[in-house]
């Protein structure tokens, strides 16, 4: 499993619950080592490793933990990046799931050697019922991704219902239904500032 990934794992835990449950994961998982490195290939047992213990250690379902992490990720101060890159996908909630489809090729760019699933945006038939289907070597990245898309339809002040549908030879299902696209007021984003825009 790429760096990032550890690394954004380990950020959430210790940006959430403090340096020292960190500390107490990471030795609980065997790492033998305190810190993930961003640009290093790591074993995915280590990954796996680090999500069973935190779930032990918090007493959390490790789907919790995933999907916690997917919120930390858009809504987290100590982490803009991702947010900005996910509000270039348009001005509307609906806008942005559309980029979706884009999202692979988007992280390719930035991070050739990443290794994310594939997100295929389908209409399921009604005015604003959708369907993201996830599909990648990895089972729990839906899980993840449920998290980031809670957290942008808060972001774009969407009122939105979604609901993850399992998982199996790498395929995860999430389908949506946009209830009202201006519900509340969304978060200020500005394409001109580097960090995005307001909190």
């Amino acid at each position: 499993m790429h760096g990032l990934i550890n690394r954004s794992l380990e950020g959430f835990l210790s940006d959430t619950y403090g340096a020292c449950v960190w500390q107490d994961v990471a030795e609980g998982a065997g790492l033998g080592f305190e810190h993930f490195e961003s640009m290093f290939e790591y074993e995915d047992w280590l990954t796996y490793a680090v999500l069973e213990t935190a779930a032990v250690r918090l007493t959390k379902s490790p789907d919790t933990i995933l999907e916690d992490l997917g919120t930390y990720l858009v809504s987290s101060p100590n982490v803009k990046s991702l947010r900005r890159l996910l509000r270039f996908g348009g001005v509307t909630f609906v806008d942005f799931l559309h980029s979706l489809d884009d999202l692979y090729d988007r992280a390719k760019l930035a991070v050739p050697e990443l290794e994310l699933p594939k997100f295929n945006l389908l209409e399921d038939g009604k005015a604003g019922s959708f369907k993201v289907v996830c599909v990648g070597p990895h089972n729990g990245f839906g899980r993840a991704m449920l998290g980031v898309l809670r957290a942008m339809a808060d972001d774009y002040g969407a009122l939105v219902f979604m609901e993850y549908h399992g998982a199996g030879d790498g395929i995860e299902e999430i389908s949506i239904t946009l209830v009202q696209s201006s519900f509340a007021d969304g978060r200020d984003f500005c394409l001109a500032s580097p960090d995005g825009g307001g909190v």
